[in-house]
């Protein structure tokens, strides 16, 4: 498509579902390489970073079937290739999630160095840190990341930074390893609670998630499940500014309420009038827009992702 054409000035009015979580979805696909078997993930976004995701998954020797738009039935059983295709992986950033659910499995795994968005350098070093932990090495070659161990063994990491890559990827590296892990100075965001109810569905052992300090018991074996992923907190998000940009009346259905506090205290602190239910939001605005100061912080911050769009609102 080469351009839009928006006729604007009229106020958004009806109801929308919101779709899955993305940030969830690209690390719950590669984490059914653990399983071995069969996981039907349920409210997948139709999104290009999920569409890469199931065709990483298909090179390695996953079977694939589409049940509907959003659910689909992988099959890990017969994986048998620890390299993910230059190509592939340099689609989207999250391809380094399957570095953690190769070396899991496999005791290896290889995947080229992050694409996807442009939004700077995106170092893995806390990612390399924990992977190291565990007994495993890794070099990096011709943009290449290789990692490799012959025994994971459970250990105890304190992260530099707060990344939630370096935690989801962690996490995914420990669920088999021999022993206990401890890691500290975690993310804390939905998307790593939804990773590790994920994981723990298919017989991992997770503990402490949403915390700053996450418990894993390594397990021999996991095995398949049914999982339907979370809603998307910034699609919801994005739904919530644009029904306050034009004086709308918009009701979100398919939510979790608690993960859009940190939006709503903003929104309502604006001017908008939000009333929430079990598992869904409306969202109206008649008077004038009061200024803000927003700052973004990790989980249960302001998102940073919702920054822009706050940032058009608050234009008017």
């Amino acid at each position: 498509m080469e351009k839009f054409v928006i006729r604007g000035g009229t106020p958004l009015q009806g109801d929308v579902n919101i779709g899955g979580a993305k940030n969830a979805a690209v690390a719950i696909l590669p984490a059914t390489i653990l399983a071995a078997d069969k996981c039907l993930i349920e409210n997948l976004p139709c999104i290009s970073d999920v569409m890469a995701s199931l065709q990483i998954l298909s090179e390695l020797g996953a079977s694939i079937r589409m049940v509907s738009r959003s659910t689909y039935e992988i099959d890990t059983t017969h994986i048998d290739c620890t390299e993910v295709s230059n190509e592939l992986s340099r689609q989207m950033r999250a391809s380094y999630y399957f570095l953690g659910a190769l070396l899991g499995r496999f005791g290896a795994g290889q995947v080229a160095m992050p694409g996807g968005c442009n939004l700077g350098p995106r170092p893995i070093d806390q990612h390399l840190k924990a992977f190291t932990a565990f007994g495993a090495e890794d070099s990096v070659e011709y943009g290449q990341i290789h990692v490799k161990a012959d025994h994971l063994v459970g250990a105890h990491v304190f992260f530099d930074t707060v990344s939630v890559g370096a935690t989801m990827n962690a996490m995914l590296a420990a669920v088999l390893a021999e022993g206990t892990t401890v890691l500290e100075n975690v993310a804390r965001e939905p998307h790593i609670v939804d990773l590790a109810n994920f994981l723990n569905m298919m017989g991992a052992d997770v503990h402490g998630a949403g915390t700053d300090v996450i418990k894993i018991h390594g397990v021999k074996k996991m095995h398949g499940c049914n999982y339907s992923i979370i809603p998307d907190q910034i699609e919801a998000g994005s739904y919530m500014v644009a029904a306050a940009i034009t004086k709308g009346d918009v009701t979100l259905h398919n939510i979790i309420p608690k993960h859009l506090e940190p939006i709503t205290a903003k929104l309502r602190a604006a001017g908008c009038t939000i009333q929430e239910y079990d598992d869904a939001l409306r969202i109206t605005r008649t008077g004038a827009l009061h200024p803000l100061k927003v700052k973004t912080m990790p989980h249960p911050g302001f998102p940073t992702d919702m920054q822009p769009l706050m940032t058009a609102l608050l234009t008017l």
